[in-house]
């Protein structure tokens, strides 16, 4: 009998091994896309590489920034203005919401700019210039150096890189950092200037930011508009600086102009933001071990959530407390599930045991590549084998305790002021601890530290229990961390009163705290060891790979720097269509295909009045049965939504600006489809797509939605 799987496996592999030749995948250092330059113009690209990086001239670098350090934002307008996902100013959204102006159900829009509201904590960071510092980081390290030892001499190294660029870039508005590239096998330089004055200038409703919820999260057809739009200010010399009256809009070196004359089925189109991480050079070991990983975070999410979603559903006052909390914890609890049916129905780990086997033959063909890799997999599999108790241990703490428990992280921050205030005054803790009660329910948090514990204690060995939770049972246990007067804010008031170690003693937060951390760092000396085993053996195994692909253009994981990815607009096929069972035609497929594009005519297809993810505005309703789109309609007469790329995306890419071949914004990247959820442990060009909602529903919700002209007279159109 033919063995399909292996057929199957054996041509991934070779794509993964040339992957380098295909134009959808990879994300590339800026620095790195002269390399790349052919391929691009071939594929439709008009600009030159320093139209993208140039240290010396404006290019679109520097219209593109980090976004609240964990998403991508772009500049678009002389003065400041940022496009962001919804879901990235979603906390911000959140910290300034209440029961009397609620902006998660209502939206807000600032009609001037002093209406635009100061956000403390949110920052915008954009990138100056990228260096090859390996040779500085690398200097005095020896093959056979133990990895403690290594590390803290790459350590010292990066200080010293670090230091000889601040000699040029003095200020304390810059961020200079040292990340490692190929598991190590590089290291690259960033310098960033920061932005700390960031207002909130406009945001649509959850019904329209948040449409389709969790339902639709990771999924297409998709018909979010997921946007929102801040803006950027700086002192009166357009430096960086801390908020203040005084401040006024910045003025950026480049802005993005935008095109609302639409796209085409093969258009060029590329994604620049800062994609968070992948694992593109793991082995099948680890990848196995990540399943178990991904089972246990979604199990243990998906308990806690459903006590914060039964409390939001309840009450709006828990609701707007819990909105990012919420949001936060779900995105990588249905990220978790969709990863691994995904990683499990295209046999992720026999394409990668293929790749492994591919490696072994290359490496046997010369003795001295034989000598330095022939024990590199064998290591990473006793690692990850060692490690799996471990990791499982590990995970239920963070998650079960320090996450799931808000008092647990609560307790440790207070008495690390105390113990340790390292600089922050008390009216600075103070404004801290109220921020925390503002978003905190004693009765939710019960109720959900009870869900935890239970939990915790079903499926973790008893030796790993930390005391308060050994010593009782769960009831008990948790009916005595809550009789701590930290519940609430006017027992936090009364100790900060007078703040001392002694009035900590026989508190039970503080008491349960040090319980849990005691059991963590009990887990975390345990997996030392192995982390730096399997540190050391990922790094020779990554070198290994470059070695077997020299003369490849090969890209590194992605680490939250700055990286574009190009590729086109593209449909793709349905994996899973079956003929004698079609799916119901929806607008944004047709049959076995998934078009690339959606219109609002899915949006009132999806309608629901009254459900939390597919309730649609009245207004907004009324502007789509009507078809008063105003100038944003598609050439056929529609309202384009979303739209699908091929572009090469994870998490951290949220909010990144979607650009045609001569760098104008055309749509805002926000997720991908789960058909392709294991693409942060290979790319499969053939589902693999990038969603995007389309600049052009993005305007029409400003503009006809929420008659906020002023920020479309802001923007500049592409001729």
């Amino acid at each position: 009998m033919i063995n399909f799987k292996s057929i199957i496996a054996t041509l991934l592999v070779i794509a993964i091994t040339v992957s380098a030749a295909r134009a959808d995948e990879g994300m590339w250092l800026l620095n790195m896309i002269g390399k790349n330059y052919k391929q691009m113009k071939a594929q439709g690209f008009r600009l030159t590489a320093k139209d993208v990086y140039n240290v010396k001239k404006s290019s679109l670098k520097d219209a593109v920034c980090v976004f609240g350090g964990y998403c991508t934002g772009e500049i678009v307008s002389d003065q400041g203005l940022i496009f962001t996902n919804h879901h990235c100013g979603y906390t911000a959204i959140q910290q300034h919401s209440s029961l009397d102006h609620d902006y998660l159900k209502d939206g807000f829009w600032a009609m001037t700019m002093e209406d635009e509201i100061p956000t403390p904590g949110l920052y915008i960071s954009i990138l100056q210039e990228i260096a090859d510092v390996t040779d500085i980081i690398n200097k005095g390290v020896t093959k056979g150096m133990g990895e403690n030892s290594r590390q803290e001499l790459v350590h010292k190294n990066q200080d010293a890189a670090i230091a000889m660029y601040q000699k040029k870039y003095s200020g304390d508005f810059y961020d200079i950092q040292v990340k490692p590239f190929f598991e190590g096998n590089a290291y690259y330089l960033m310098v960033y200037m920061k932005y700390e004055d960031v207002r909130m200038v406009g945001t649509p409703p959850d019904a329209i930011g948040k449409f389709g919820g969790d339902t639709d999260n990771w999924m297409w057809p998709r018909h979010t508009c997921d946007f929102s739009v801040f803006r950027v200010y700086t002192d009166r010399n357009g430096n960086p600086a801390k908020y203040s009256p005084n401040n006024v809009p910045m003025k950026p070196k480049h802005h993005l102009s935008v095109n609302i004359k639409g796209y085409k089925e093969g258009d060029f189109a590329m994604v620049m933001g800062f994609p968070g991480t992948t694992q593109r050079y793991s082995t099948s070991y680890e990848i196995d071990n990540d399943m178990l990983d991904n089972a246990s975070r979604a199990k243990i999410r998906g308990i806690r959530q459903d006590v914060l979603k039964a409390d939001m559903e309840a009450s709006q006052d828990i609701h707007i407390k819990y909105a990012t909390k919420f949001a936060h914890s779900s995105n990588y609890w249905k990220n978790a599930i969709e990863a691994n049916k995904s990683l499990k129905a295209l046999n992720i780990i026999g394409v990668k045991q293929q790749q492994e086997s591919e490696f072994q033959k290359w490496y046997k063909q010369v003795p001295a590549r034989d000598a330095e890799y022939n024990d590199v997999l064998a290591n990473i599999r006793d690692v990850c084998q060692r490690s799996r108790a471990n990791n499982k241990n590990s995970m239920y703490v963070n998650e079960c305790l320090l996450q799931g428990m808000e008092l647990i992280m609560h307790g440790y921050n207070i008495f690390s002021f105390v113990a340790n205030p390292d600089g922050k005054t008390k009216e600075e803790f103070l404004k801290e601890g109220h921020s925390f009660y503002k978003d905190y329910s004693k009765e939710t948090d019960y109720k959900a530290s009870l869900a935890m514990a239970k939990l915790y204690k079903e499926d973790i060995d008893k030796a790993l229990w930390p005391a308060f939770l050994k010593d009782n049972d769960v009831d008990s246990a948790i009916n005595k961390l809550f009789s701590s007067p930290f519940t609430t804010q006017e027992g936090f008031d009364k100790f900060m009163a007078n703040p001392t170690r002694l009035q900590l003693a026989g508190d039970p937060v503080i008491a349960a705290m040090r319980d849990v951390l005691t059991i963590y760092f009990q887990i975390m000396g345990e997996t030392e060891a192995d982390e730096n085993a399997l540190s050391s053996a990922r790094r020779l195994y990554c070198k290994g790979i470059n070695e077997m692909n020299a003369g490849r253009n090969l890209y590194p994981d992605a680490n939250f720097s700055e990286r574009l990815t190009y590729g086109k607009v593209l449909s793709y096929k349905d994996p899973a269509w079956n003929p004698s069972n079609p799916a119901p035609q929806v607008d944004g497929r047709d049959g076995d295909t998934f078009k690339f594009f959606t219109t609002t005519e899915g949006v009132l297809q999806k309608e629901k009045p009254g459900d939390y993810e597919f309730d649609v505005p009245a207004k907004l309703h009324s502007l789509l049965v009507n078809k008063d789109f105003g100038r944003y309609a598609d050439q056929d007469g529609t309202l384009h939504t979303c739209f699908l790329t091929d572009n090469d995306i994870t998490g951290g890419n949220s909010g990144s600006p979607v650009l045609d071949a001569n760098g104008n914004l055309i749509g805002l990247a926000f997720d991908g489809n789960s058909e392709a959820m294991c693409g942060d442990w290979i790319f499969r060009d053939d589902v693999q797509r990038c969603i995007n909602v389309d600049i052009r529903y993005v305007l029409f919700i400003i503009d006809k939605y929420a008659g906020c002209q002023r920020i479309i007279n802001e923007l500049t159109f592409a001729n």
